[in-house]
């Protein structure tokens, strides 16, 4: 049984989050989801609707999964020492650190990336990677995965992520089964990046 860290900021992408959690869920036997953020409590998602934070950064819990999200509450966040200390503190000690999305900004702000190769959002991917030094940005992949470190492209990408991340824990047809029961055509091939070409709008 692993402890999942779902990351929660305000106006993160819902998408991000939600689709490789609930891949996730379809095995409560392996995988145990918190949510956690700044406070316990609401937490407002781009798109509008809260989820309630679980946990509190604060806290004094190391969680073995990080899953952290993207969206345009990025940038409210990126320059937020205590969590992107805490952020670095529990990736150092989790089995597993994720990110959707500009959710491998936050990873990269806080060192986690240094040394590593990584993607992000094709739509930001100029944003992102002009800010941080240290990091091997892969324009073309779906999602790359460095150790134990994954990173995916943009919102749906996360998806095929978390089907690699489960496949890594339980094998591979539990990935499958995962991909069947929510009805999703996977695409297994990290390198096959149809965005690849989107340019950046940031």
């Amino acid at each position: 049984m692993r402890t999942l860290a779902a990351i929660l900021f305000p106006d993160f992408e819902m998408l991000d989050l939600y689709g490789p959690l609930e891949l996730f869920s379809f095995f409560p036997d392996a995988f145990t989801i918190h949510t956690v953020s700044a406070q316990a409590g609401p937490v407002k998602a781009s798109g509008g609707p809260a989820t309630l934070a679980d946990h509190a950064f604060g806290e004094a819990r190391q969680y073995d999964m990080l899953l952290v999200p993207g969206g345009r509450g990025t940038r409210h966040v990126d320059g937020d020492k205590p969590f992107l200390t805490w952020l670095k503190g529990q990736a150092d000690n989790a089995d597993y650190t994720t990110s959707v999305c500009t959710g491998s900004h936050l990873l990269a702000k806080a060192g986690v990336l240094d040394g590593r190769r990584a993607t992000t959002n094709k739509r930001a991917f100029d944003w992102v990677a002009d800010q941080t030094s240290g990091v091997d940005w892969q324009r073309t992949a779906r999602w790359v995965q460095d150790g134990s470190v994954f990173t995916s492209s943009g919102v749906s990408a996360g998806m095929d992520m978390a089907l690699a991340v489960i496949e890594d824990c339980l094998g591979s047809r539990s990935a499958q089964d995962a991909a069947t029961y929510a009805e999703y055509i996977r695409n297994p091939d990290p390198g096959t990046d149809p965005f690849a070409v989107t340019g950046d709008t940031t």
